[in-house]
């Protein structure tokens, strides 16, 4: 595939469209540009907005905006494309990075914005033990437990990459500002989203397929009964990954959804890192090695 016609397609469509990753199987990135650009697709609202962003820029500018802010637009034919990524229902057709190159055996901690102490202590010493293991941690860049487990990587010295519902140039949560330059050199940004563009609801649950995706497990530390990390934990399910969960006291609301987990035996029960490394070398079958 072109990289050019990737990039164009990659900024006009909005990412995890079943429709347009259907027609990316049917075309080459050249072919479905040349047809978006002809009218083919008809003039419903949404989709006469990708022809009128297919045509109002170049594939060159671009890529001088993904430049200018330090990333690097990649695709499946990068060498540094994590091939699990390819194993999605809607896999991203390209990805921002700004950071270091996305590489090494990962592992996703996920859960609440509203951590309780508890939670909070969990994912850092969590995060801690898997970077001490040379574990990239993942996480989704929010308030609460993704805070904690990237902090937690950072202080142990380790990698650990936030996938984001933004451009990587918005620092979204402005609180964790900090924070994100801290990650985008010593690990990376990661995002579908073109710089520039802001975080919408619904664009973190579309994210959360890109952390199970990357990741060779996923761990839930605290999450409420409904909670976007339960959809990360059943994304990462359905893609055959190892699925964990911290259990927390039963009078917490905070673990509900981690209790919620282990009861429907979609997660294993999980106390610490030497829990989780033991599982995984159990399991270790079902899992895709590196993220590369």
């Amino acid at each position: 595939m072109s990289k050019a016609h990737c990039l164009l397609l990659a900024y006009a469509i909005e990412p995890g469209s079943k429709f347009w990753n259907g027609e990316l199987s049917l075309y080459s990135s050249a072919e479905l540009v040349e047809r978006i650009k002809s009218g083919v697709y008809g003039e419903s609202e949404t989709r006469e907005r990708v022809r009128r962003k297919i045509i109002e820029r170049s594939s060159a500018e671009i890529e001088d905006s993904i430049l200018a802010i330090g990333a690097r637009f990649i695709t499946s034919q990068d060498s540094e494309w994590p091939d699990s990524l390819n194993q999605l229902q809607t896999p991203p057709i390209g990805l921002i990075v700004k950071g270091l190159p996305i590489q090494g055996a990962a592992v996703a901690l996920v859960g609440t914005r509203n951590p309780t102490p508890y939670g909070a202590r969990v994912a850092s010493e969590f995060a801690a033990g898997f970077a001490d293991r040379e574990y990239v941690v993942v996480s989704g860049g929010a308030y609460g437990i993704d805070t904690h487990a990237h902090r937690g990587a950072l202080a142990a010295e380790g990698k650990t990459f936030a996938i984001l519902a933004s451009g990587v140039d918005i620092m979204y949560p402005a609180g964790n500002e900090r924070l994100f330059y801290e990650i985008a050199e010593n690990g990376a940004l990661i995002s579908e989203a073109m710089p520039g563009e802001r975080a919408r609801p619904e664009r973190f649950l579309i994210r959360n397929r890109l952390i199970a995706a990357i990741s060779q497990a996923t761990i839930v530390v605290e999450a409420a009964f409904r909670s976007g990390s339960l959809r990360t934990a059943r994304e990462a399910a359905e893609l055959m990954r190892i699925v964990m969960a911290v259990p927390g006291p039963i009078t917490s609301p905070a673990s509900d959804g981690c209790h919620r987990l282990i009861g429907e035996r979609c997660a294993e029960v999980v106390t610490s890192v030497s829990d989780a490394m033991e599982l995984m070398t159990a399991l270790s079958g079902t899992l895709l090695g590196d993220v590369t």
